[in-house]
Parts: structure tokens; C-alpha cells; sequence
């Protein structure tokens, strides 16, 4: 069959067009593949802390090291009762890739409340806690430490490690106690400003520290009286850790340091958090290495 010259030129012309244009949309898709953002949902607000201006430096920290966007739920409450609209559904965590918890929220002990929280994590939605996280949801004897399974154990089974209370404000030496963990690669020690040392009460099975912190305790007024001579004493805690939580076995990372805003504004403490949320989303390899579709 002959064809014609006009005919020839237009199917070179579309065979060269399609040639020039597979590699243009394979990197295209490659780049679109790249730019999905990892999906963070920051929860945040209550009792004794500037939770409007830690979410900022918090969203800000986090999207300016990670290909993330973060979504910001901020409770206008000051108090130990602060609650989250978004809890009240039971598919709540659908559509996100990691949860932030940095509520204060003591005195919520709705049980129901609670347990939807869990459940999300439960069936493999990862966490990053931080601070006040580790003193909100408790009940009954919670300044004892819990059993497994108790009924006011959950939240804490969650976080892998159970804290009533912190001494007072100091700086606080920042140890790494787990060089190997892929979370560390790259960390070092360093000092806090005036920050607050949470106590550990009990570890569960399942959580590994990272970090300890250790304070100079300067004595109490009792302790001067009865000793004049007294001196400052050393507090030591577990204050960053991992855990693996329920059937699925979900990463959850938590640090209880970030009071001050210049402590979760320094950078330093950026990137621990920043890393833990690389782990818990499964973007570190075993050698600390983050996955450079996530990263910036």
C-alpha cells in the first residue's frame, strides 16, 4: 500500500510527538507521586500551655522538614476538660497518615470518648504524643501505676509508658539512651531551658526509651528545714520513647518535653518530633535513612 508523503510526515510527526512526550508524562506522574503530602492531624488545646502558638510553630516546623500538610484541630478551651469536636466520630483518623496528640486533658474520663480515640490507633492509625499528652484521659487510682487491661489502663497502654506529675521548672540534660534506633541517627545531647521533667511511673511491654532526661533538683523548703545543709539531688526519667500498641501492632512515638514555646520552637526538638513521625509512618529505614519522597 503507498502512502501518500503528506500522510508519511503527519505519522512521523505524531510517532516522534509520542516519543518526546512518554518520558514528560512518566516524570510527571513520577513528581505528582512524589508531591502527595503525608496527611498530619494535630491535635492540640487545654490546660496550661500557649497551644495557639505551639501549633503554629509546630505546623511550621513540621511542613518546612516534611512533604506534609498538616491539619490543625484547636480546642478554644484553657481547662482540663477540653474535647475535640472531630473525636465524636467514629471514623475520626480516616484520611490521615499520623496523629499528633498534644492535648491537656485530664479530666476527660468519658469512657465511650476515649475508647474512639484508641480504637483508631488500635487498628493501625500511628501516633506522636507530646507532653501533656501523657497527662490527659486518666482516671480512678491513676497516680498508682495501672495494670494491663485495667479499665483506666487504656490511654496509657496507647502512649507505652504511664506519668502522674513533673517537678518544677529546670533545664533538662537531654540524653540519647538508644543510639541505634533508626530515630537517633544524627541526635545529640543537649540542655533544655526551663523545662519540665515528667516522672515514670510504670513502662509497658512493647515501649523503648530513646532519650533520658536528667534535672538537678535544688531542695524543698521541708528538706531545708530539716536539713540546712541540704543539697540539689539528681531526677533522672525516661523522656522519649517508642511503642508498639495493640493487635496491629501500631508505631507510636512520644516525647513528654515541649511546655515553653522556646523549647518547641528550637530546633533541636523539631526534628526528634519530626523524625518520630518519620518512624511511626513507616519513612526511616533501619539505618535512620528518611524515605526523600517524604522529605525536603
Amino acid at each position: 500500500m503507498k502512502i501518500s508523503p503528506i500522510r508519511l510526515l503527519t505519522l512521523v510527526a505524531t510517532l516522534t510527538l509520542g516519543s518526546l512526550q512518554s518520558p514528560s508524562i512518566a516524570t510527571a506522574e513520577e513528581a505528582a507521586k512524589k508531591a502527595e503530602p503525608l496527611k498530619v492531624l494535630l491535635v492540640a488545646g487545654g490546660c496550661c500551655h500557649d497551644y495557639a502558638t505551639q501549633t503554629k510553630l509546630l505546623k511550621q516546623g513540621i511542613e518546612e522538614r516534611l512533604n506534609a500538610e498538616v491539619t490543625v484541630e484547636l480546642s478554644e478551651s484553657t481547662t482540663t476538660t477540653a474535647r475535640f469536636d472531630i473525636y465524636e466520630s467514629d471514623d475520626w483518623a480516616k484520611g490521615y497518615d499520623v496523629i499528633v496528640h498534644d492535648e491537656c486533658s485530664a479530666n476527660v474520663i468519658e469512657r465511650p470518648y476515649v475508647d474512639r480515640i484508641l480504637t483508631a490507633h488500635r487498628n493501625g492509625t500511628p501516633a506522636v504524643n507530646l507532653h501533656c499528652a501523657m497527662h490527659s484521659y486518666r482516671w480512678g487510682d491513676f497516680k498508682s501505676p495501672v495494670q494491663p487491661g485495667a479499665e483506666n489502663a487504656g490511654w496509657y497502654e496507647m502512649l507505652g509508658l504511664q506519668s502522674t506529675g513533673h517537678g518544677p521548672k529546670l533545664p533538662i540534660d537531654v540524653l540519647s539512651s538508644d543510639s541505634t534506633h533508626p530515630i537517633m541517627k544524627g541526635f545529640e545531647n543537649w540542655t533544655t531551658i526551663n523545662e519540665e521533667l515528667y516522672n515514670n511511673i510504670r513502662v509497658f511491654a512493647g515501649a523503648s526509651a530513646l532519650i533520658e532526661g536528667k534535672q538537678m533538683m535544688p531542695p524543698n523548703k521541708k528538706q531545708l528545714k530539716q536539713n540546712p545543709d541540704a543539697t540539689a539531688t539528681e531526677s533522672t526519667a525516661v523522656i522519649a520513647w517508642t511503642n508498639h500498641y495493640g493487635p496491629q501492632k501500631t508505631k507510636i512515638f512520644s516525647t513528654s518535653l515541649g511546655h515553653q514555646n522556646d523549647t518547641v520552637a528550637d530546633a533541636r526538638y523539631m526534628d526528634v518530633v519530626v523524625r518520630g513521625i518519620l518512624w511511626v509512618t513507616d519513612n526511616l529505614d533501619p539505618d535512620g535513612k528518611a524515605n526523600p519522597e517524604v522529605t525536603k
